[in-house]
């Protein structure tokens, strides 16, 4: 069984009576090495891996091994390597191993749940919380203490809810963290929420759309003015496609602009606004800002009230595109959350060119990936009639932590809107009226797009219908 160091320079691969088989990365230091030799009494093999392999074989050390729980706490500096920290307190040794467990599994969140005997920690993975560890009462103070120093938040108060930040590096990548903390009966709630600087920004083409959906964003994305949305709930990866949007159409020749809440990821090229209430600089103000620098293209985190509405209208109808997001079910009731907001319908039709409605599902392993015949029942959930169907599942594996599935991929409707339908927006916000019409020129909802990802063994039935009804 192999074993790292406490130093994390080296990990003993195999040891024996007589001899020793170590790990060490390119470069490493042979005074340690010796020092091992010398105390251990032993004949020394060595295996030189590269250092980003050795930094992931560390990772996944640090990741599956059990902590001691005690109560002390430091503060480190930022930008320090956690997985290379040798800093001998309990609690951030076990902050430092949760965080390398959340990026070792590509985590979203992660949760510290205080109740009476004990803290639970969930890890948010492919938007499903999984139970990780528990913490003892005693210990828990000390990890929120780490928490909060790490985020540069009030240590001492304890009664009102604390917002922060916290950067740090996993090996070669670096997150921004953000951190929410708020007080509960049995103690203090955290969650963090992880977001990779480094990450690679996913293009259109790797988002999941159909050929024919892949072909009408696009469309939308090369419009010269007017309004595209993209709705659905929190966490249905509405930014990931923005930000997709804005990588098809990213150009020296045109100048693009954000205003966000917060910045989730850097793009090279693209001018970021960052939304800062304290100040006044909402959506809204940062909004017009944006129209004094000229700009062709602008990305508005999100419409949630009627003067961004307003100012967003009125940018589109002056030759600009404008890309943003609304909070709706699909993609015909953003028209009619437009109309709530107090938009009039015919400003609606004259600058909304299109709606993109989405959801995340989560994809079968492809490691334990079976096919299985589906009963009727399962057939009636779909709207599909009986008939010889080939459905797929996963049996769970190590590969995805026995849960069947791995990874996550987008169902989609994409509303194209054409002449027709502007000018039934103009009679009517009906959202299942336009559905109805849009329906005749070739628009498909996100079931369906759900059911063809099924039956291509993508994804089940069931993840389809959970995120859907």
């Amino acid at each position: 069984m192999s074993e790292l160091s406490e130093s994390l320079e080296f990990i003993v691969e195999y040891e024996s009576e007589s001899e020793a088989l170590l790990i060490v990365p390119k470069g490493f230091n042979p005074l340690v090495v010796e020092e091992f030799r010398f105390k251990r009494g032993k004949d020394v093999k060595l295996k030189v891996v590269e250092p980003e392999e050795y930094a992931k074989l560390v990772q996944e050390k640090i990741s599956s091994q059990e902590l001691e729980l005690e109560t002390e706490s430091e503060e480190s500096e930022d930008g320090v390597d956690i997985l290379f920290q040798r800093d001998g307190s309990p609690a951030v040794r076990l902050v430092n191993t949760i965080l390398i467990k959340a990026s070792s599994v590509s985590a979203s969140d992660v949760h510290f749940e205080p109740y009476e005997d004990e803290t639970v920690v969930r890890i948010r993975m492919d938007g499903v919380l999984h139970d990780y560890m528990k913490i003892p009462p005693q210990t828990y103070q000390e990890v929120v203490s780490r928490i909060k120093v790490m985020a540069k938040l009030n240590v001492a108060e304890r009664r009102v809810p604390q917002d922060g930040k916290i950067r740090v590096k996993i090996g070669r990548k670096d997150y921004d963290i953000r951190v929410s903390v708020v007080p509960t009966v049995f103690g203090e709630r955290v969650v963090l929420r992880l977001l990779e600087k480094t990450g690679r920004l996913l293009t259109l083409s790797e988002l999941g759309l159909s050929e024919e959906d892949q072909r009408k964003v696009k469309r939308l994305a090369e419009k010269p003015y007017g309004i595209v949305l993209v709705t659905g709930p929190t966490g249905a990866g509405k930014s990931t496609t923005l930000y997709a949007m804005l990588l098809h159409v990213k150009s020296p020749k045109r100048n693009i602009i954000t205003i966000e809440d917060p910045v989730e990821y850097q793009v090279k090229g693209v001018s970021q606004i960052q939304v800062n209430p304290k100040v006044g600089l909402t959506f809204a103000q940062g909004l017009r800002a944006i129209l004094r620098q000229d700009p062709d293209v602008i990305m508005v985190g999100e419409i949630r009230d009627p003067e961004t509405a307003e100012v967003a209208v009125q940018a589109a109808l002056t030759g600009h595109l404008v890309l943003s997001t609304v909070h709706t079910n699909d993609a015909p009731s953003a028209i009619t959350r437009l109309k709530d907001i107090g938009i009039e319908p015919f400003l609606i039709a004259s600058s909304l060119e299109g709606v993109i409605g989405q959801r995340l599902v989560r994809k079968i392993c492809e490691n334990c990936k079976e096919p299985y015949k589906p009963d009727g029942e399962e057939l009636k959930g779909l709207g599909l009639e009986d008939g010889d169907y080939v459905f797929y599942r996963g049996r769970g594996c190590e590969n995805c932590l026995g849960t069947g599935y791995r990874g996550r991929t987008g169902i989609f409707e994409v509303l194209e809107l054409n002449d027709e339908l502007k000018k039934l927006i103009n009679k009517t916000q009906d959202a299942n009226v336009i559905r109805e019409e849009a329906r005749k020129f070739g628009f498909k909802t996100m079931l369906e797009d759900g059911i063809e990802k099924i039956l291509k063994g993508i994804t089940t039935s069931s993840e389809v219908l959970s995120v859907i009804r």
